[in-house]
């Protein structure tokens, strides 16, 4: 007889466990939350948090959505990505990153209520964690796991107490492992990967040194230092991540994989500080150092019966684009109400089965643009003229040489301007961050073709109610004249139908279904002298359907269907469409 039971357990607290367990709490969910450690994050690895990792804290509550942006840097403050010699030399250009630039920033307002910024994982674990254990998450931290064993019924997970060094079984009934990149859960369920491990080193240097005359008049998250013959990296550059403005920083830089990591001791840290920031009387307090490996792999199913992995378990790649604990949050959202759902009896056990086909490919995608974007420095590289030597002397020279007024030197300007204009692709990629549509059993489509954007998809959200699309913002008003975003009456745990003046029989189908099935479906008629009015027609434009057509929407703010018009039989078919996506 196992020592403890709960309905769900999960492997691991940092982003990817902490929201799993926020949001079946949320849902009413009994869980339990472990970590090997006796601390949540002591580092702050993740950081950049974008607008749908928002929309989900939103989501879990106006409070969870307010303390994110009390702790974060704005992302006014996020600013232009810098590349330069050293942060007291000269500079070679900049970009503006993370919906700074004017146009990226109209989008970014136009596509969500809430706002892109940098949120240290120092900060972000806690404030799910705490959610997660306020809500009700049983938390047992020093808890290790070892191993686990399934049968018809649930899940035997047995588990190493670090304090007295005791075994101890927990008994669930469905177990997530969200236990790192590293995960023994994925280990121990085999899941398929393609990739590969350890393509590249990196080494992190934490510190704390007072920079705001260096870096309070071009603020930035992330520093790109250029310094032919430095032992920073295989071309010489590091960077210098601002952690909190401007006393709290991170330097990243490389080393080659097929050697040992470099030996790192206090002085060896200081000086590469110092050599990146180009003070040689700085004062530093060096806080910790670590190595790491760049990866390029990913999950190709990410479950096997009753055990998932989410997170870093199942897309482990380097930090370009700031992917990792966005999508490790993303994960959680899609797979808490669905397993919620089973466990309440709303739902079949094969809506479990969407969670590897809608999330899989993300995984995927964001895996490989991540890596993609390491390779695209190298146009960077290029234009300096630091790939057609290895003397240090000649590509320095190289370097100066764009300051020449020559016709050389003109070409080469402009090609840098370009090199660096195209790193969008990894530090403005709103597309990326907001477009991820889904394609299983729990998504209705009735045969309507994804519509065909003649934008960007990796640079530009592209709002639809194409069923697997997330459901566009646009701001409606209550009656006191209050904005309400379409996105705050969906979610919230629940399925969500909209429909306009003329579609009320949907709301009367609606109330029929969900009580047929136990479900329980909002609803709201969008108009005037309804309850939220669409004063500047933004919603009429967005919704793809007319008036009398109606759209649905899972827990997650998914689309799942939607009606051009009115039905002939419309609790037929909002019934059928339910049936199929809950697997009754």
């Amino acid at each position: 007889m196992a020592d403890i039971t709960t309905d769900v357990l999960i492997i691991g607290t940092g982003p990817a466990g902490s929201a799993s367990a926020a949001l079946l709490s949320t849902y009413g969910i009994e869980n339990m939350a472990i970590n090997r450690y006796r601390w949540l994050a002591n580092t702050p690895r993740a950081h950049i948090t974008n607008q749908r990792t928002m929309e989900v804290l939103r989501d879990l509550g106006r409070d969870v959505e307010d303390e994110a942006y009390l702790f974060a840097a704005d992302q006014e403050l996020m600013g232009e990505n810098v590349f330069c010699e050293s942060l007291a030399g000269e500079e070679i250009g900049r970009m503006k990153s993370w919906g700074t630039h004017p146009m990226s920033k109209a989008e970014h307002l136009l596509s969500s209520p809430t706002f892109m910024n940098d949120l240290p994982q120092t900060f972000m674990e806690p404030l799910l964690f705490k959610t997660a254990c306020k809500r009700g998450t049983q938390a047992r931290m020093s808890t290790e796991y070892l191993r686990h064993q399934q049968d018809a019924e649930g899940v035997t997970t047995t588990c190493l107490d670090r304090l007295s060094g005791k075994e101890v079984t927990i008994r669930s009934k469905y177990l997530i492992g969200a236990d790192g990149g590293n995960s023994l859960v994925a280990d121990q369920i085999d899941l398929p990967f393609e990739g590969k491990m350890g393509v590249g080193g990196s080494m992190n240097i934490l510190f704390k040194a007072d920079l705001s005359r260096y870096v309070a008049h071009r603020p930035s998250v992330l520093y790109w230092v250029v310094q032919p013959g430095a032992d920073v990296g295989g071309i010489g550059m590091g960077l210098v991540r601002m952690v909190r403005p401007w006393n709290e920083w991170l330097i990243v830089w490389g080393y080659d994989i097929n050697q040992p990591p470099p030996d790192v001791d206090d002085a060896f840290a200081t000086k590469v500080v110092r050599d990146l920031v180009g003070d040689p009387e700085l004062e530093v307090d060096i806080t910790s150092w670590s190595t790491w490996t760049v990866n390029n792999f990913y999950a190709t199913h990410l479950q096997k019966d009753r055990v998932f992995c989410m997170g870093d378990a199942i897309h482990r790649h380097p930090p370009s684009n700031g992917l990792g604990s966005n999508t490790s949050i993303q994960d959680a959202f899609n797979l808490a109400w669905k397993i919620a759902a089973v466990l309440k009896g709303q739902a079949g056990e094969a809506l479990l089965e969407t969670y590897s086909v809608e999330r899989a490919p993300v995984a995927k995608q964001i895996v490989t643009r991540a890596n993609q974007s390491i390779g695209e420095f190298g146009p960077i590289f290029e234009a300096l003229g630091l790939t057609e030597s290895n003397d240090p002397e000649t590509m320095q020279a190289n370097m100066d040489a764009r300051c020449d007024a020559t016709d050389a030197a003109q070409a080469q300007r402009a090609a840098l301007r370009e090199a660096i204009a195209f790193k969008k692709y990894e530090f403005d990629a709103h597309g990326v961050e907001m477009n991820q549509r889904y394609s299983s059993d729990a998504i209705v489509t009735d045969g309507q073709m994804e519509p065909d954007f003649a934008l960007d998809a990796d640079l530009h959200y592209q709002p639809t109610t194409w069923p697997g699309a997330r459901i566009p913002h646009a701001w409606l008003f209550d009656g006191d004249g209050a904005k309400v975003s379409t996105l705050d009456l969906a979610g919230g745990g629940a399925f969500t139908l909209f429909t306009g003046l003329g579609g009320e029989p949907w709301v009367a189908a609606a109330e029929a279904v969900g009580r047929d099935l136990g479900v329980t479906i909002h609803t709201h008629v969008i108009g005037p002298r309804q309850p939220y009015v669409d004063h500047t027609g933004d919603w009429a434009r967005a919704r793809e359907v007319g008036d009398t057509g109606c759209i649905l929407t899972r827990p997650d703010q998914h689309v799942c269907w939607r009606h051009d018009t009115l039905a002939t039989d419309p609790e037929a078919e909002l019934g059928r469409v339910l049936g199929t996506v809950l697997a009754r």
